[in-house]
């Protein structure tokens, strides 16, 4: 019976030791799951910014990978707390098997005592036991029998009390470790269907993405296209305006003082090279002057620079100069060309044009505005040619 105890309690004591690093884990997990929580909440707020702008698109692809994954890590926290819950429930139900088996064993054994005595108690006077014995030794030792035997029996009941009391325990602590559990399992199901919105979403997402990259692909080449037929439609003009200017240089007349007014204006005009004012102020240069390969493969000529502007930004010429010529852009907005002796400066993509061909133009003077796109954007071009050849306007702009 002893070697029995010790081996019953030996295996309580072990029981007992799991709790504390089952709990220390828990406290681990619920800790990881707050942060998570804590990101998917920030993630969320990014989200619906982005999805304010239809141009994000790519981003929120972006952060609804980052959510996915987020919450792909709370579901598997979850699945490690409800694994770890039932581990516990495991250990609550073997301890709770084990402490009833003790409890009826012990009530058993009690029992047996209890109907012994009552059976035998006509036949047995713990008084004529003691004394019918002619050794004094015998007498005490049968008396402190009695005395050992009845601690033992309140002993036995008091620890069958208790173990009654830890059995309740353990049942209650199952009981909450069941709501735990019910808990959690909801959890999970919330976030695993919320996993699969956002995951709908993403393809979703995607598909629009795509669609938004095709669409933009399909505007980029039509203004390429554009880019190339203003290339061409400058070019021409450039080379009509040095024919004429050639043509009148053979004619007659007043050509030997014009002819010499220009030369002047060329030289005045060569000697400011790197000295010449900005046509606008712009917030970026979208693209620098030379050969370029666009987005499709094919390479293009800019003949200037593109600049970004803010919207009704004001155009303004770079030297004194006579617009020979205002035209209409291939996209529909406006252009304007101011001769300077044998150079020429080409203003692109106008709104508002306020000078008209012919009329003298000085340095720094408004020409008019540059045209706003749909989506708010400004795009400028500016051009510098020495007769028939394009100059990098860098060389020429302070």
């Amino acid at each position: 019976m002893t070697s029995r105890r010790f081996l019953i309690g030996s295996l309580l004591l072990l029981l007992a030791a799991v709790p504390p690093a089952a709990a220390q884990t828990k406290a681990q997990l619920e800790k990881d799951k707050a942060k998570v929580e804590q990101e998917l909440k920030k993630l969320s707020g990014d989200l619906s910014k982005a999805k304010k702008n239809s141009k994000a698109n790519q981003q929120q692809i972006q952060l609804l990978d980052k959510k996915i994954g987020e919450r792909t890590k709370l579901i598997n926290n979850i699945s490690g707390q409800l694994n770890l819950l039932g581990m516990q429930m495991e250990q609550t139900q073997d301890s709770m098997r084990l402490m009833q088996n003790q409890v009826d064993s012990m009530k058993r054994e009690y029992a047996a005592v209890v109907r012994t005595l009552y059976g035998e108690r006509g036949n047995i006077d713990k008084t004529v036991l003691v004394l019918d014995t002619k050794s004094y030794n015998t007498a005490y030792l049968r008396m402190k029998y009695f005395r050992d035997y009845s601690r033992y029996r309140r002993r036995q009941a008091a620890h069958i009390r208790q173990k009654e009391e830890e059995l309740h325990d353990a049942g209650v602590d199952l009981a909450r470790q069941q709501r735990e559990t019910t808990t959690l399992l909801a959890q999970e199901k919330k976030q695993k269907d919320q996993l699969a919105r956002e995951q709908k979403e993403r393809q979703q997402s995607l598909k629009k993405s795509k669609q938004q990259e095709k669409d933009l692909q399909t505007q980029i080449n039509k203004k390429e296209k554009q880019k190339r037929q203003l290339q061409q439609q400058i070019q021409k003009i450039i080379n009509e305006e040095v024919a004429k200017s050639r043509k009148a240089a053979t004619t007659g007349g007043g050509t030997t003082n014009r002819t010499t007014v220009d030369v002047a204006l060329s030289n005045d005009f060569a000697g400011n090279k790197g000295k010449l004012p900005w046509p606008v102020y712009y917030t970026k240069v979208v693209r620098e002057y030379g050969r370029y390969t666009h987005s499709s493969g094919g390479q293009n000529m800019n003949n200037g620079i593109d600049l970004q502007c803010k919207s009704g930004t004001s155009v303004q010429c770079v030297f004194d100069g006579t617009v020979s010529r205002v035209f209409t852009c291939p996209n529909g907005t406006k252009g304007i060309i101011v001769r300077h002796g044998e150079y020429m400066s080409v203003y692109t993509n106008m709104g508002t044009v306020t000078v008209n061909e012919g009329a003298k133009v000085s340095t720094k003077q408004n020409l008019g505005t540059v045209y706003t796109n749909s989506d708010g954007s400004a795009d400028f071009s500016f051009q510098l040619w020495k007769g028939t050849s394009s100059q990098n306007p860098r060389t020429w702009l302070r």
